[in-house]
């Protein structure tokens, strides 16, 4: 992680990332990836996809939120609102040209979110996304009726974490910013590509809220591919080759 830069944004926050520019007019578009809640640049699926541009001479931008990783920041603050004006300010200040979106977990949900920012955008159009068990509206049909309730009245939520010895937070701003940016319930309208992987064995996201997503998805041209063995992670040797062959298809056509 060597090449680990940093932004600055107008109040402060300094967002770390990676850039690799693509090799030229033919290179394609640029690769955004959206880690995670409470993850990082530094996992698996971003990595790998960030040494296959490097190889390639694709464009590829990955970054930490605040409150994540090598970024400044503190995590109880980290709103959607907030994260999508990151990846925002990041885009405009790396990317030239096309971008296409990989959103996993809460990313997909980042995902969807930057895209209908981009949707009417001439300076960076959106040549597809792709989410990894992308988890739209996780606030609503993630917690119970009692955690939601809680977090509506200002206290944070713990839950288990299998992922790592201390347990989870989900902080009552984050919740109360996330009220504004539920998806699933309207027609959401992208006019480009969508490819969706899910885990059938998904024990933190579902797979039919990819269902669902792609249900809502007003866009011509959408793919769900349903891995029956498949766990949320998706971080199988076979998991990234997958990724990474999905992630080929959009710079071959």
């Amino acid at each position: 992680m060597n090449d680990t830069r940093f932004h600055d944004m107008p109040d402060g926050r300094r967002i770390a990332f990676r850039h690799t520019k693509g090799a030229g007019k033919h290179a394609g578009p640029t690769l955004v990836f959206l880690p995670g809640y409470m993850s990082d640049m530094a996992g698996s699926k971003a990595s790998a996809l960030f040494a296959s541009a490097q190889e390639l001479g694709r464009g590829c931008l990955l970054l930490d939120y605040s409150g994540c990783g090598e970024s400044s920041g503190d995590f109880a603050q980290g709103t959607l609102s907030r994260w999508r004006e990151e990846v925002l300010a990041l885009i405009e200040a790396c990317v030239d040209g096309p971008v296409l979106l990989v959103g996993s977990s809460m990313g997909g949900w980042l995902m969807l979110l930057v895209a209908e920012e981009l949707r009417e955008s001439d300076l960076h159009p959106l040549a597809g996304i792709i989410g990894v068990a992308p988890a739209p509206d996780f606030t609503t049909w993630g917690y119970s009726e009692e955690q939601r309730a809680a977090m509506a009245a200002g206290e944070t939520v713990y839950e288990d974490n299998p992922y790592g010895p201390e347990p989870t937070p989900t902080y009552p701003g984050f919740f109360a910013d996330s009220q504004d940016q539920l998806m699933l319930a309207a027609p959401i309208t992208l006019d480009c590509p969508v490819r969706l992987l899910h885990g059938r064995e998904d024990a933190d996201v579902p797979w039919e809220i990819s269902v669902a997503l792609a249900e809502a998805l007003d866009t011509h041209d959408v793919q769900l591919t349903l891995l029956w063995d498949g766990d949320h992670r998706l971080s199988r040797d076979t998991d990234i080759a997958l990724l990474r062959r999905t992630v080929a298809a959009f710079y071959e056509s």
